[in-house]
């Protein structure tokens, strides 16, 4: 299947808040402040802005922000998820908006206070916050796992680390290669939350168990924070005051055994070590007319190490049931073949659904990350699974 709209849109613009636990600001202050320094980036007026997509577990709704900034252009306005799944989704609307004739220039974002507010790993608290009952009546199907002691995303992606290791012979210090290498990058990183906060293999190791096998450092971090791009057509960025991000190719999908519900239900399917991520990573290739061979550095989603295992598997990185000894080869490494999550990543910089690894893909193929690895010209980010899942490759113009 052609696919028409290759690197006809580019990120012009990124803007970030700072990341914390406690931001002691409302989620529209914080999602006005990224989209402020986003459109100031892409060398814009607020005026110039005539699209918006957020996320469907943004507080923030369209108008909120327009009317916060003072928009009185929008013609277009859209949201995806669900959650992490949702960042590069997100951009792909923008994209279909721009070439469809919808917008032109439409700002992305993602604004939480993740850690001082609505907390989405505490489970049941989550569930009683949204207005959802303990059983029936929620409609996520995700509800009828919580008598069974499944009451938060750690324990289910637990379960897949521990069949991972059961079919493959993966191991705990595998995902724990991962956890050091991501803390590695946002130790250099000034804007991570875990700045200047080194940890060896051994800290992992003696770091307690949370949901066996998946220790404290296996799981990313709570955040309060913003982030935000502008997306516009490859024509008009080169008019930015920075270099454009061209987006090569965005790609979203669902699997061939797809189930309703938000998280658990995906437990039920006939494998739970190869997600949606594989056939998003077979329709992105193809509409970049890459493959995982052409991709210089990546920002690869890691709310636990166990998902960018399964993702370095599904997008071509290594086979099935290579992911452990490929994370442990050195190949995330600044030297390796794929160094990964240059700022930190969910992990170590911060969590913002992953929006903020969109942003750090477009540092690397601008030359400006922190952690810059040296000639990169193409960059993957991916986003989150098991329910759908969406990603993007990056590129110079």
């Amino acid at each position: 299947m052609s696919y028409s709209h290759r690197g006809e849109c580019s990120i012009s613009g990124i803007g970030a808040t700072d990341f914390s636990r406690k931001s002691g600001r409302s989620v529209v202050a914080l999602a006005s402040e990224a989209a402020t320094r986003a459109i100031a980036d892409a060398g814009l007026e607020r005026s110039d802005i005539d699209g918006l997509v957020r996320s469907d577990y943004d507080a923030v709704q369209h108008n909120d922000l327009a009317y916060a900034l003072g928009m009185d252009n929008i013609s277009y306005w859209g949201a995806t998820g669900v959650g992490g799944a949702a960042p590069c989704g997100m951009v792909a609307q923008a994209v279909a908006a721009i070439v469809s004739g919808q917008a032109t220039n439409v700002l992305v974002y993602r604004a939480l206070n993740g850690r001082s507010g609505l907390r989405f790993g505490r489970g049941t608290a989550m569930q009683q916050a949204a207005g959802a009952p303990r059983l029936g009546g929620g409609g996520s199907y995700d509800e009828y796992f919580l008598p069974y002691g499944l009451l938060a995303p750690g324990q289910m992606f637990a379960l897949i680390a521990q069949r991972h290791m059961y079919e493959f012979g993966t191991t705990s210090d595998d995902l724990g290669r991962i956890a050091v290498a991501v803390r590695q990058r946002a130790n250099s990183n000034p804007a991570a939350m875990m700045y200047e906060r080194p940890m060896t293999m051994d800290d992992y190791r003696q770091s307690r168990v949370i949901s066996s096998p998946l220790r404290l450092f296996d799981y990313c971090l709570e955040s309060d924070g913003a982030c935000a791009v502008v997306v516009t057509s490859t024509e008009r960025a080169r008019d930015a005051p920075k270099a454009p991000a061209v987006i090569r190719a965005v790609a979203q999908s669902g699997s061939p055994d797809v189930q309703g519900g938000k998280t658990f239900p995906a437990l039920m399917r006939p494998t739970i070590t190869t997600y949606p991520s594989k056939y998003a990573a077979d329709r992105l290739y193809a509409r970049a007319g890459l493959g995982p061979a052409d991709i210089d550095v990546a920002q690869i989603y890691d709310c636990f190490t166990i998902t960018v295992l399964l993702e370095l598997e599904d997008y071509g990185f290594c086979a099935k049931g290579e992911g452990g000894p490929f994370a442990s080869s050195g190949a995330l490494d600044p030297g390796g073949s794929l160094p990964i999550n240059t700022a930190g990543g969910n992990l170590s910089e911060a969590y913002i659904h992953g929006m903020n690894h969109v942003l750090e893909g477009v540092r690397q193929i601008r030359g400006e990350s922190v952690n810059q690895v040296a000639g990169a010209s193409t960059c993957l980010v991916t986003s989150g699974i098991p329910p759908m899942t969406s990603a993007l490759i990056l590129a110079e113009q």
